[in-house]
């Protein structure tokens, strides 16, 4: 797994978490459904697919976004939100390309 394609992802998330901060500043990010809004926005709007090497399927990627979440929220790790989130992302959605 490759440090420089997590870094990527990293930015790229960094970039869509400050996307979606602008779009829903009257609530100050705060948004119920933000996985789907992340999910379309990672998938057409960023450089995510050429990252992973796939572009994975928006549904698939809200439940993931989701998980991801709950985990990180749960193990609460040392590492910020977006690496941990492109580590795993890396790794489940690479995977499901040589499937």
């Amino acid at each position: 797994m490759s440090q420089e394609n997590i870094q990527r992802i990293a930015e790229i998330l960094e970039q869509a978490a400050e996307t979606h901060h602008k779009v829903y500043a009257i609530t100050e990010g705060a948004h119920e459904d933000w996985a789907l809004w992340y999910a379309h926005w990672l998938v057409h709007l960023s450089h995510l697919p050429d990252v992973l090497g796939t572009t994975p399927l928006e549904s698939d990627l809200v439940y993931y976004l989701v998980k991801l979440d709950k985990d990180y929220t749960e193990e609460t790790p040392e590492k910020s939100w977006q690496h941990y989130y492109a580590r795993h992302m890396l790794l489940y959605f690479a995977g499901k390309n040589e499937e």
